[in-house]
């Protein structure tokens, strides 16, 4: 057994020795090589990672912040309501009232103290005054409102010039674009938050009557009135609204366009209210569903489905079945597009309208009318005349229509309410707001006391006539 093992031995040795001795002097060098793989990162749509760590590249917003802050203003309004009723005034047959006081923010526009916010930051004030970034308090005067736009001007009396902020052009602001909020959120003055520009004319009533700048930057109550800028420090929004289901932020703002806010206040500052202009159109925004009915391939643009009589609109030549395109060169997809624009113009002021009408592309100047030419206050109605459309759909010839009404009177024993249509006053046909003219001028403003016959359709469409004895 002991030579069995010794044998096998001697022969694995022998051939370790034999193997060695080929690959030390025999066999040729090959050297191997591993070639390096080039890794792409499919992650990063850059042309080298370097470019991501150029700090030159990325915005810088310590200049325009710098610059708003001095501009903004917080904004406090005083207000009286009325508190709980006590035993002592229920005894002595009084109404206590107690100080209620509400903050927001403001920008100063300039040099001479002139400040804009929201309107809502300083509805029914019973004192207002306003606090500078260096901590300065100054008492304001309200010089003019406007509810639809919620914009408000205000003025500050200082013994120095102010730092005031400049207006940027809001049509020109890029979806995308970087922009900052500066106001006082929470009272916590002089806040600078950051974010892009989210979408363009965006409407919170679903009526098309709003064109808001939509930010992701953050806004919070107390930021109402403040700026909207851009990275240039140029004003290009009011902040005004936020979308919220807990009333802070949770992710969207939205901010009332430099150049619609800029014209409100030129107009109270020239006018003492707010001029508006009107194209005379009525129509919508397309969707695919719209486009395949009117038997059109296109859903971008304004289709005209009323020509308004009489308005600058028909006038110019604007036939139902165009579809607006442009105005003054400025790209119109939606009617918030071109509700927005109009708000930016006055009565008589003329808009180039680019329009596509049988496949062919047409332009047309148009004159913008007055809102008076189409509707008028009366016995604290506002009434407006019937379309030809709405005529013919509901079979009425003739009358004219409540479009807002605070005549509590007329509501609580008639129910004459929005919606409702006029169409006699004593023994008077009503044929439209023209007939409602002259009975302002023969009346006046004791109009209801001489009304002896009211003829009316409700709105289940009910022709009704009642006499007043």
């Amino acid at each position: 057994m002991k030579k069995i093992l010794s044998l096998v031995l001697v022969s694995a040795l022998g051939g370790t020795l034999t193997l060695g001795a080929y690959k030390l002097f025999l066999e040729k060098e090959n050297k191997v090589v591993v070639a390096p793989t080039e890794t792409k990162p499919n992650f990063l749509p850059t042309k080298s990672v370097n470019s991501l760590l150029n700090t030159n590249e990325t915005p810088n917003f310590t200049v325009a912040a710098e610059n708003t802050v001095h501009a903004v203003v917080h904004v406090k309004n005083m207000t009286l309501s009325s508190g709980q009723m006590t035993f002592e005034d229920l005894f002595f047959g009084r109404r206590s009232q107690r100080a209620q006081l509400g903050t927001g923010s403001g920008v100063i526009i300039n040099a001479d103290g002139y400040i804009i916010t929201n309107n809502h930051v300083i509805d029914n004030a019973h004192e207002l005054s306003v606090t500078l970034n260096n901590n300065t308090t100054y008492k304001a005067e309200l010089i003019g409102t406007d509810p639809k736009t919620d914009i408000a001007l205000l003025k500050i009396d200082a013994d120095e010039d102010l730092p005031y902020a400049t207006f940027g052009d809001s049509d020109q602001a890029k979806i995308g674009e970087w922009v900052l909020a500066v106001g006082n959120p929470f009272n916590l003055t002089s806040t600078v938050t950051a974010g892009i520009i989210s979408a363009k004319s965006r409407d919170l009533t679903g009526k098309s009557s709003q064109s808001f700048i939509q930010t992701d930057a953050a806004v919070n109550p107390g930021n109402s009135g403040g700026a909207l800028v851009n990275t240039n420090g140029e004003l290009i929004g009011i902040n005004t609204a936020i979308s919220s289901q807990t009333g802070s932020y949770i992710g969207y703002s939205f901010a009332v366009p430099s150049n619609i806010a800029r014209k409100v206040i030129e107009d109270i500052m020239e006018y003492g209210n707010v001029q508006n202009g009107v194209l005379g159109i009525k129509g919508g925004t397309f969707n695919n569903t719209a486009a395949e009915e009117i038997g059109i391939n296109y859903t971008e643009g304004v289709y005209v489905g009323e020509v308004i009589k009489n308005s600058g609109a028909e006038k110019a030549g604007i036939k139902k079945g165009d579809v607006i395109k442009k105005l003054d060169n400025i790209e119109v997809s939606k009617f918030e597009d071109l509700s927005g624009y109009i708000k930016t113009k006055r009565p008589n002021d003329v808009v180039t309208v680019e329009l596509l009408r049988n496949n062919t592309l047409k332009t047309l100047p148009v004159t913008l009318s007055k809102t008076e030419m189409f509707s008028i206050n009366f016995m604290k109605m506002e009434l407006k005349d019937l379309s030809d459309s709405f005529k013919e759909t509901y079979n009425i010839d003739y009358g004219v229509m409540v479009k807002e009404t605070q005549n509590q009177w007329l509501y609580s024993n008639l129910g004459i309410s929005e919606g409702y249509i006029i169409t006699g006053i004593n023994d008077i046909k009503i044929e439209s707001i023209e007939d409602i003219s002259k009975l302002k001028e023969k009346y006046g403003d004791d109009i209801q006391e001489n009304i002896k016959r009211l003829a009316y359709i409700n709105k289940r469409k009910e022709k009704k006539e009642v006499i007043f004895r």
